[in-house]
């Protein structure tokens, strides 16, 4: 049998946006003292398989949406898997948890995918954040964190992106409504299957869409820059989700000479050491959202980020 895991956090509560997608707030036994994670990181929980005792447990990481500076239960922004890859996955289990149930929560949290661990807080760019699904979690934090700390915190520079199915996905919605009519925040939500959602008014396509072909010179007016402008030199893009979402992100930047994080990836793009990151991940899938190995598409990206790198003043 795999190893059991330790229950050391309770269930306080959970709210469900739909049958496969919900908040879950957990409160560790031993809370730490705040701030212990950064915006931006993520933690581990875990359960044991009650129903099949001989898988064991299993752990897997989960991004933090609580503010590191809020007090009370951590918050998570989670999806049931329905096509689980592993045989013995974490979200079916969690599914059936309800107020008042244990289970394991790590209380160290991990990950560079922070403001201080890429640009810096004082970094003037509009920063883009880029999110498909629950990859929400981590910019919700971020926009937390801010708000924690100064309520009446600008947050014009900061665009968040939230690409979904439905309507009925937009987590968080009402909140960072709030924070677009308090803070200044630019917030715009996608919804990839219009069709199905009758009574939707707003952006539609999946969330990397907004920088593709002419939609990147709409997105740049609704930033009030000029046409052409929207580049490394004024903005930094960070993007969370499935791996499709960072790869199409990634690709659709390139001809303006974003620069994507990652030793490899940048090798295989010819981008000099001299050149900063200016494309920031964080990976739901294990998959690499740029395969330098299949040599004719990375050859056609590194000749369209040459061309692109040549541009740039």
């Amino acid at each position: 049998m795999s190893r059991l895991v330790p229950y050391d956090a309770t269930l306080v509560e959970r709210i469900d946006l739909t049958d496969t997608l919900a908040i879950f707030r957990i409160a560790p036994d031993r809370p730490p003292e705040r701030p212990w994670f950064s915006a931006g990181q993520y933690c581990v929980l875990g359960l044991n398989n009650a129903a099949n005792p001989g898988l064991g447990g299993v752990s897997r990481a989960m991004s933090i949406a609580s503010a590191p500076e809020a007090e009370g239960p951590v918050e998570f922004y989670v999806r049931r898997v329905s096509r689980p890859v592993s045989a013995n996955p974490l979200t079916p289990l969690l599914w059936p948890l309800t107020a008042g149930d244990r289970l394991h929560m790590g209380v160290a949290a991990a990950g560079t995918f922070t403001i201080h661990d890429t640009i810096g807080a004082d970094d003037p760019r509009v920063r883009v954040l880029v999110a498909a699904g629950t990859g929400l979690a981590p910019f919700v934090s971020m926009i937390r964190s801010e708000v924690c700390r100064n309520p009446r915190a600008d947050l014009s520079k900061w665009v968040l992106l939230h690409g979904v199915s439905y309507p009925t996905e937009l987590g968080y919605h009402a909140e960072l409504v709030a924070r677009a009519e308090t803070n200044r925040l630019k917030y715009w939500g996608t919804v990839s299957r219009p069709g199905e959602a009758n009574e939707w008014r707003g952006d539609v396509g999946r969330v990397e869409s907004f920088f593709e072909g002419g939609r990147l010179n709409d997105f740049e007016r609704r930033l009030c820059l000029a046409d052409g402008s929207f580049v490394p030199r004024t903005a930094v893009v960070f993007v969370c989700g499935p791996t499709g979402t960072l790869t199409g992100t990634i690709t659709a930047l390139i001809d303006r000479g974003f620069v994507p994080r990652g030793e490899r990836i940048r090798r295989a793009l010819g981008v000099p050491p001299s050149i900063a990151e200016s494309v920031f991940i964080e990976a739901y899938d294990p998959t690499p959202p740029i395969d330098v190995n299949d040599r004719p598409f990375v050859d056609s990206l590194r000749t369209r980020m040459q061309v692109a790198l040549a541009k740039l003043p």
